[in-house]
């Protein structure tokens, strides 16, 4: 449980876990922006925007009035809504679950997706040794 007492958003929103109001706002955001509506939809929206808190809300809401989604992944220290790279301590605050953070250029949630797993490097190969050459310099008398 972390507080939220240094939000963007404002007030203090009390505790709640970052990993759970992430979760439930980009759920929000799928169910909201898709094009086919399931018949339990709407329960379901309901019972989620139950889940976040009302100042969150309000600027998710906010942005999807605009029809811009509310949530943005963080893709190699980049905003992948408007492609803008990020600074670190909104990295290393979204890595630690401190608190939830805002795009500063597009205003959208951001979210860490899990960073695929980096390729086994090859081995190196060996390092050539530099040649030495037996070449004299050259003097010019002027």
């Amino acid at each position: 449980m972390t507080p939220l007492a240094d939000s963007p958003c404002g007030d203090n929103v009390g505790l709640m876990d970052m990993d759970e109001l992430i979760r439930n706002l980009l759920e929000l955001q799928t169910l909201e922006f898709s094009a086919a509506q399931a018949d339990n939809a709407a329960a379901l929206i309901a019972e989620l925007r139950g889940k976040i808190p009302p100042q969150i809300l309000a600027h998710y809401d906010r942005l999807r009035v605009r029809g811009k989604k509310g949530l943005a992944a963080v893709r190699n220290q980049v905003c992948t809504g408007c492609h803008m790279r990020l600074t670190l301590g909104v990295i290393m605050t979204l890595k630690h679950g401190e608190d939830i953070q805002l795009c500063d250029n597009c205003g959208r949630y951001l979210y860490l997706t899990p960073e695929t797993a980096p390729l086994p490097a090859a081995e190196p190969a060996p390092a050539k040794r530099a040649r030495k050459t037996n070449r004299s310099k050259k003097t010019s008398n002027a």
